[in-house]
Parts: C-alpha cells; sequence; structure tokens
C-alpha cells in the first residue's frame, strides 16, 4: 500500500513538474512575442523624420489631399490653384541646386494660406536651364537638370489644362527663376485664347519674380548692400534661401569662403553677408506682390 501511494505521489510530482514547465514555456514565447512586436513597430517607423502634410503643406497642397477632399473643398468654393514653378540649377558653392524647388513651393503655400479658398500644385522642378549639347549656361555645372523649351511649355500646359478640366476658374503660374518667364508669359496667352469660352483663365504673376531684382534690389541698396547685390547666388538669392530653409545653405563654408566668382557658379555680388533676416525683406514683397496680384484678379473675374 505504501509502495503504491509513493509511486502515485511521484507520478504526481513529475506531472505537476510538467504543467509548471509547460507553463513557464508559454510565458517565455508570450514574452519573447511580445518584445518581438516591439522591436518590429520599432523597425516599422516612419522613414521621414517629419511629416509631409503637416501644419500648412496639409492645409493647402494638392499632393496631401484625397480626391474626395479636393472635391469637396471645390464644393466649399475653392476655385484658384497656384502651379509652382521652380528649376533644379547650380548655385554656387553654397547653395543646394534644389533652391528653386523649395522656395516656390513654400512661397506659394503661404501665398495659398494668405488668399484662401486655393490649393497648390506639386512644384515643377524641371526647367530648361541651357543646352546640353554643347553644354551651355547652367549645364556646365553639375546637379543641373535642363528641358527644351518647347517640352517645357507642353508639361506647364498639360498640367493647367488637368486643372481646368476638374473646375478650377483661376489657374496661376507662379515662377521662382528669371529664364522661363517670357516662356510662362507665352504659355498664359496661348491658354487664354483656348479657353476663351470654358469659363477658366491662366494668370501669370510676373511681379512675384519681378521684385527681386527691382524693389528688393533696390531695399538692399539702401541698406548699404550695393556691392554684394548680383545676378545669381550672390548677397539676395543667398538672403531668400536663408530665409526659407537654411538647410539648403552652406553656412559654415560660406563664414570662411574667399569671394566666389562666375567660375563658381555666383554671377555679380557676394553671398558672404547674407542673412535670413535680409532674406525676409524678400520673401514679404514676394508674398506680397502675388497675394495683390491674385486677389484683384480674381475680383474681377470670378
Amino acid at each position: 500500500m505504501q509502495a503504491s501511494d509513493t509511486g502515485r505521489d511521484v507520478k504526481r510530482a513529475q506531472a505537476d513538474s510538467i504543467i509548471l514547465l509547460s507553463a513557464f514555456l508559454v510565458m517565455i514565447i508570450m514574452l519573447g512575442g511580445g518584445a518581438r512586436s516591439l522591436a518590429a513597430e520599432r523597425s516599422f517607423a516612419p522613414l521621414s523624420p517629419q511629416p509631409t502634410c503637416s501644419a500648412l503643406a496639409g492645409e493647402v497642397e494638392l499632393a496631401c489631399q484625397s480626391w474626395t477632399e479636393i472635391a469637396a473643398a471645390q464644393k466649399a468654393g475653392t476655385r484658384t490653384a497656384i502651379i509652382p514653378i521652380g528649376g533644379t540649377e547650380q548655385s554656387g558653392p553654397y547653395i543646394a541646386v534644389g533652391k528653386h524647388n523649395v522656395r516656390a513651393q513654400l512661397l506659394a503655400d503661404l501665398i495659398a494660406h494668405q488668399l484662401g479658398h486655393t490649393i497648390v500644385a506639386p512644384v515643377m522642378a524641371y526647367v530648361p536651364e541651357g543646352s546640353t549639347t554643347p553644354r551651355r549656361s547652367h549645364m556646365r555645372f553639375p546637379g543641373t537638370l535642363s528641358l527644351p523649351p518647347d517640352i517645357f511649355e507642353a508639361v506647364v500646359r498639360g498640367a493647367a489644362e488637368s486643372l481646368r478640366v476638374q473646375g478650377f476658374q483661376t489657374i496661376v503660374l507662379l515662377g521662382d527663376h528669371g529664364g522661363y518667364q517670357r516662356a510662362l508669359a507665352h504659355v498664359a496667352a496661348t491658354l487664354n485664347a483656348a479657353w476663351k469660352h470654358q469659363g477658366a483663365q491662366v494668370l501669370f504673376v510676373h511681379n512675384y519674380y519681378q521684385v527681386i531684382p527691382t524693389r528688393y534690389a533696390e531695399l538692399l541698396r539702401k541698406r548699404g548692400y550695393g556691392n554684394a547685390v548680383g545676378q545669381h547666388a550672390e548677397l539676395s538669392d543667398t538672403s531668400l534661401m536663408l530665409a526659407v530653409d537654411p538647410s539648403l545653405v552652406r553656412q559654415e563654408a560660406l563664414r570662411h569662403a574667399a569671394q566666389p566668382h562666375s567660375a563658381d557658379g555666383v554671377y555679380g555680388g557676394d553671398p558672404r553677408q547674407a542673412t535670413a533676416e535680409l532674406g525676409r525683406l524678400g520673401t514679404d514683397l514676394q508674398v506680397q506682390a502675388a497675394v495683390e496680384a491674385i486677389s484683384s484678379f480674381n475680383r474681377s473675374h470670378l
């Protein structure tokens, strides 16, 4: 009897041990799975450190809206669309080649915000920058991307036509680069003739660009920077970039640089005294000029 009881006790102890071991293994697996889930969560964190469609961009940029949100905005009164045109070109050793694209997009967003009921298309980054064979103008420098003028105009026309057929009535052409201003004027005239009875028009805002070599340059001269003002990648250009996004300016290198010249891709003037404060004077002029032009146009045409 005692031997039988002892045998049962041993079997019972073995069973209890198996149960405890099983529970322990399940717990380890569950904890391990949790750790793996946490690791997986970390590994699938967003690749972009900053949301593309936050704040201002999320409010006004076409690329940040779903088609249903765009349709709802149109029903609520959004009739104006801005096509910002930039360009990918060399701007000396101290400004990144995306200068015009970043400026055009952000300033267009600010303009749209001030206007209200306005949407901003993605910036056009490919524009005429000079011949590729032989290499001329900015194409002489690495990083510049150039389109033939006729292809450029066709792309602008296609973008504007896309917006027109969707119901936008004022399509604004906003160019940040001086080299294609005449081409934009030609596109606007061509489309306005073609759309004469279709309830939409193109507005080319030349003054958005023109205030830079005129009013802004004069303002800088009056502040004592006359010798530093040139045509490209100099004081005004660099200051504008610092005001919009200083990450595109090589500020430390610029502080210790000798005065750059045309061989460096800087045409006239001197960028070394550039500041964001000076640049803000120019960006304010650009935004004001565009808002006034578009508001005036819409009052008389919509």
